[in-house]
């Protein structure tokens, strides 16, 4: 890896006035609430307001236009599931040649239509990326294609470089910036323009959890493709970064990180809630870790990229409501009762009295750990934060209910976890049930008033 030519500022400087008169100079914009919460200056640099809504035209672009024009008249070839097949199509019809994106069969049907309202000739193909990456490949040589890489292109690398420019243009000063890693083209180019700066600025890169390649490769030094990924957060999830940005990121970055899809989902909550910002998995990784405490950043001026806010509509609401439980704002928890008038009207009265508002009861009638007349009950309700629900929970037990915090298993799942042994006092709520969960294929029914 050491042989490979790395991209260097001028190339990214020369990007920059390629790109000027096609792309959105993206706002770099102060976070009074993160600032807050790190205890120093937070600014996010908002490319889901670029063309194509994420940062992906920037590299694309450069690419293209560095071509030949006998390259450009026979054409450019793409294979993606989302960002940059739009970025592809998008830079097509400014250089003015035809695109052809292949992408998966899985590709949500948004994107698909998105890339052929661009101008793209959009070829469906193959189960996974790798596999619409091979047939893209087979077409490139049959008709005569130029392949655009999606990030392992030093011409790519430049393009999106020009994100950190800009950023450092806003603000000189920033002690960090915080990138997300999927293949690394992003965090590459940000790392060059980062370690010419004076001062030099420090850079982290941030992978979802389950497609954590790049980070693995980062510190052994050595590529070694996932067999699978993991994660919500699409636009990161890459088997492998290519030889030349794993070049980049181990001589421009000072550390990778990763975190789980619950902290991605708390962080495109927050960003919404309290940003009024729509931002896509892959965009929401870098405040992720800064809501983690996962980076060394308390009391620094941190520039964070949000690169891209193409999140589909169809996932917004579990992601929310994923986010939300993250956040401790919804409380899922299981209880036990005897099955006669009156036990669920108490049990709602106290929750009430706590300021919790009960948004959905489930009753559990049919079980071999239930007694004749027992109900497992699992209640979700929605909390202030994850204090409030500690406090919901401390009342519930001080009342004599049994709880535990989790969703009971649907049928032929493992068990839940047991409720903690009856109270001996005879407190109320507390019925002397054999001290074991619902069993598996216990099956809920409508809760009754």
């Amino acid at each position: 890896m050491s042989d490979l030519a790395l991209v260097q500022l001028a190339d990214i400087e020369a990007a920059a006035a390629r790109l000027r008169p096609h792309i959105q100079h993206t706002p770099t914009v102060r976070s009074r609430l993160l600032s807050t919460r790190l205890g120093g200056e937070v600014y996010l640099k908002q490319e889901l307001f670029q063309r194509g809504g994420s940062f992906k035209l920037r590299g694309a672009l450069n690419r293209i236009l560095t071509l030949s024009p006998a390259e450009r008249s026979r054409g450019v070839i793409a294979a993606s599931a989302g960002n940059h097949a739009q970025g592809v199509a998008i830079a097509s019809g400014i250089a003015g040649c035809q695109a052809t994106v292949v992408m998966p069969e899985s590709a949500p049907l948004a994107k698909v239509a998105a890339t052929a309202e661009y101008g793209a000739r959009v070829v469906l193909q193959g189960s996974s990326y790798d596999e619409a990456h091979a047939y893209a490949l087979t077409l490139a040589e049959t008709e005569g294609l130029t392949y655009i890489h999606a990030f392992d292109d030093p011409a790519v690398i430049a393009g999106q470089g020009t994100v950190a420019l800009e950023m450092l243009s806003a603000v000189p000063d920033l002690d960090a910036i915080v990138v997300p890693v999927g293949g690394g083209g992003l965090a590459s180019g940000v790392g060059v323009v980062a370690k010419a700066w004076h001062p030099p600025v420090r850079v982290y890169g941030v992978q979802a959890a389950g497609a954590a390649a790049a980070v693995a490769a980062f510190y052994s030094g050595h590529l070694t493709p996932l067999t699978e990924v993991r994660t919500f957060a699409d636009g990161i999830a890459v088997k492998a970064p290519g030889p030349l940005t794993l070049a980049h990121l181990r001589a421009f970055c000072d550390e990778l990180v990763t975190v789980d899809d619950d902290r991605i989902a708390e962080a495109i909550v927050l960003l919404m809630e309290r940003n009024k910002l729509v931002v896509e998995g892959a965009g929401a990784v870098g405040v992720a870790a800064l809501l983690a405490g996962a980076l060394p950043l308390r009391g620094q001026r941190v520039g964070i990229v949000l690169s891209g806010g193409n999140i589909d509509l169809t996932m917004i609401d579990r992601v929310v409501q994923h986010g939300l439980t993250a956040a401790g704002r919804y409380l899922v928890f299981r209880t036990r009762l005897e099955e006669r008038p009156g036990e669920l009207a108490r049990l709602s009265a106290l929750l009430a009295s706590t300021r919790a508002n009960i948004l959905e009861v489930r009753h559990y009638v049919r079980g071999v750990a239930l007694g004749v007349n027992e109900v497992d009950l699992e209640l979700t309700v929605e909390t202030r934060n994850a204090a409030h629900g500690e406090e919901i929970l401390a009342q519930l037990r001080a009342a004599g209910y049994r709880v535990a915090t989790g969703y009971l298993a649907p049928e032929g799942a493992p068990c839940a976890p047991a409720l903690p042994a009856a109270p001996t006092d005879g407190a109320h709520g507390a019925p002397a049930a054999p001290d074991t969960s619902a069993a598996p294929g216990s099956h809920p029914t409508p809760a009754s008033p």
